[in-house]
């Protein structure tokens, strides 16, 4: 049984109530365009797509973009640095914080016409004190219309990636779009999702059958894989980056590219794996010219404060996974910089 609560108004509604001004539709398509350089190989720049695992509250996400942005200029002539502004929480079991589109107050129940209004205030604030613009995931495709012309990078998740309204929407989106590995970690599965994505398709949404021309922007996501016992088991190692590697060879797909994740299975969420984990992989791109050429970048999970807290009492810190802190993170990306 469904029950109506509130009416949520189209895309096209809110987008007419909160536009993004003309200075910064300018930002954001240069921005657009550094991602794609990259996945394309016109750039031979690291993408690096990092921020904490949740956005779950405006302002420690707004001063961590305004780091984020000062640092950029530091790394530009090397790096693409991508903010982290993830606004939707896919949870396992179904229940629990969704993230700041369903939960703008993480203490309140939901309210998602308040959620639309506040994550899209927070992605236009980010380009304004920052000059850049950020990913987020797609974890329900119907709504992405609501976000996507504020964003340069769009995620689909590893629980999403094998269902086919989300491969279908990913085709038509103009933007870079990352597709995780599954769970399971099947490399045949992630390059058909890709192909999927880079595919022409026709099929309804929100009410309208549409067409697209497919997504040449689609490349994969390694975050590594669970077994049947629940043990992660990490992707981000040469002989399966090779592998994918490979299966892109035969796939005849456009631009390979491989983002490594280097939280979530890779680490075990152990965060502060994820600098052993960039360093290897980093050592690697130096060690082989094809591992470095698909390699194209890194997902990392950082914000102000370091760990994570079940509640929301320390200004900056993750109220989901563990994520490292501010300094590692400068130390970090300023590292890779100097690597690449």
């Amino acid at each position: 049984m469904f029950e109506k609560q509130i009416e949520i108004p189209s895309a096209a509604e809110i987008l007419d109530k909160m536009p993004l001004a003309d200075s910064l539709k300018k930002i954001k398509a240069e921005r657009d365009r550094l991602v794609s350089d990259v996945i394309t190989g016109k750039s031979d720049k690291l993408l690096i797509i990092v921020g904490p695992c949740s956005a779950h509250e405006s302002k420690p996400v707004l001063d961590y973009v305004e780091k984020l942005g000062k640092l950029n200029e530091r790394v530009k002539d090397r790096l693409v640095l991508v903010p982290r502004i993830y606004t939707n929480k896919p949870r396992t079991r179904g229940v629990g914080y969704k993230g700041m589109f369903s939960q703008p107050d993480p203490s309140k129940s939901e309210d998602i016409l308040k959620g639309i209004y506040t994550i899209r205030d927070l992605n236009i604030k980010a380009i304004e004190i920052s000059g850049l613009a950020a990913a987020d995931e797609m974890l329900y495709p119907e709504n992405i219309h609501y976000v996507e012309d504020l964003l340069s990078y769009i995620a689909v998740g590893a629980r999403s990636s094998e269902n086919q309204m989300h491969r279908l929407v990913a085709s038509g989106i103009e933007v870079s779009v990352g597709v995780k590995n599954p769970m399971s970690g099947s490399v045949s599965v992630l390059l058909n999702s890709v192909y999927a994505a880079q595919s022409g398709q026709v099929f309804k949404l929100n009410g309208w059958q549409v067409k697209t021309s497919g997504n040449p922007l689609a490349h994969s996501i390694l975050r590594g894989a669970v077994d049947g016992y629940g043990n992660d088991i990490p992707n981000f190692h040469y002989e399966t980056v090779m592998q994918v590697a490979d299966g892109y060879q035969k796939s005849g797909l456009q631009n390979p590219a491989i983002i490594i994740d280097a939280n979530h299975s890779n680490s075990g969420k152990k965060y502060k794996q994820q600098i052993r984990i960039l360093e290897e992989v980093m050592q690697n791109r130096l060690y082989d010219r094809d591992f470095k050429n698909i390699v194209k970048g890194f997902m990392i999970e950082s914000f102000l404060v370091e760990g994570n807290q079940t509640e929301d009492k320390v200004y900056g810190k993750s109220i989901t996974d563990p994520c490292l802190g501010w300094a590692d993170t400068e130390r970090l990306i300023l590292d890779i910089a100097e690597k690449v």
